[in-house]
């Protein structure tokens, strides 16, 4: 998809979203289901919990290959939960949010808890925001023509291979997601030497640091010294393309804002996010982020209310006259990759 800007239709709109989220509020949409999420809870935990029970049992065998599988589907599931609590879906009070967040985040998948909050509230400000939203910075991968322009040497060699590069760059992000987390709990930001603003510093950086001495320390224990590096490899590297392809079909090729453009709050979220449909399966391995629109218009929304609410706002976005993008998984995977194809398209000539 051709990045465009995103220009908002003439007339008062200041109103719409408040429309909008009275409708929601009046389904009971918003009401949090602590039943719900126990449930899933014990589903993610057991299958995390089930995963390292089979990884002792296998013992030194290159079966743990297979086991290494389960765990980065399970650590996936567990960051969905980490997920969720970051956003408040699961309890209106804080505190108990972030002990579910650090124990999902820090503890089980290595994953700060704080930094993701941080980062992650930015992205929902100003979604595919090529200045504000740290999603769509110019990093290994570039998201605009502009972006593409300003990149040298290596990075520059990438970005004309990137959509073909893509999905082989996503096993690393797991990596990634470990460096950036341990920079921001122990390190300092780039930005003035300031570092990220974190609640519970000391505990998070306990829990990553016993996150790392009891995962190093299982694998490194158990098995030789090939296999090891061979499990950490498949866990560590599906985990990355896992998460990665879970995140990119919500906003990846949909139209981006930069410079001082800007939108009424339903517009900002609802023109740049792209729902993913399918059924109960779907829901459950994207982690209800197939149903991004919904998502970002509602963060704190219990997950399993998302499905409810889908039908509300579509219409609602049809009678306003808003685009509202809707399409298969593997179409939203062909929709990124073109755009990032495009985007490299500069370098190619």
């Amino acid at each position: 998809m051709t990045v465009q800007a995103v220009t908002t239709p003439a007339g008062r709109r200041g109103s719409d979203y408040a429309e909008l989220s009275r409708l929601i509020g009046r389904a009971g949409l918003l009401d949090r289901r602590p039943a719900g999420y126990l449930g899933y809870a014990v589903l993610a935990g057991g299958l995390f919990v089930a995963g390292w029970v089979a990884f002792f049992l296998t013992g030194d065998a290159w079966a743990q290959l297979l086991v290494a599988v389960l765990l980065a589907v399970a650590s996936a599931q567990v960051a969905f939960l980490g997920h969720d609590a970051g956003h408040r879906q699961m309890f209106r009070r804080r505190l108990p949010g972030e002990v579910v967040g650090l124990l999902a985040g820090n503890l089980a998948a290595g994953l700060s808890y704080g930094w993701w909050v941080e980062k992650h509230t930015r992205h929902h400000a100003n979604p595919n925001h090529e200045d504000e939203d740290p999603d769509v910075g110019a990093g290994a991968l570039v998201w605009t023509a502009e972006q593409a322009l300003a990149t040298r040497g290596f990075t520059r060699w990438l970005a004309r291979r990137q959509a073909y590069l893509f999905f082989p760059m996503l096993a690393l992000e797991g990596l990634a997601l470990h460096v950036a987390s341990v920079r921001a709990v122990f390190g300092r930001a780039a930005d003035g030497g300031y570092r990220t603003p974190m609640r519970h510093r000391r505990v998070e950086a306990a829990l990553l640091l016993l996150h790392s001495a009891g995962y190093l320390g299982a694998v490194l224990t158990t098995l030789s010294p090939l296999r090891a590096l061979a499990f950490v490899a498949v866990h560590q590297g599906l985990w990355g393309i896992y998460l990665g392809c879970s995140f990119a079909p919500n906003h990846k090729g949909m139209p981006m804002q930069a410079g001082d453009e800007r939108l009424d709050f339903l517009r900002r979220q609802v023109l740049t996010s792209r729902n993913v449909r399918g059924g109960r399966v779907v829901d459950l391995a994207l982690g209800g982020l197939n149903y991004q629109i919904e998502h970002h218009l509602f963060p704190s929304m219990p997950r399993g209310n998302l499905r409810r609410a889908q039908p509300i706002v579509r219409a609602y976005c049809a009678r306003h006259g808003v685009p509202y993008e809707q399409t298969g998984l593997l179409d939203s995977y062909g929709q990124a990759l073109r755009h990032l194809h495009a985007v490299g398209a500069p370098l190619r000539g």
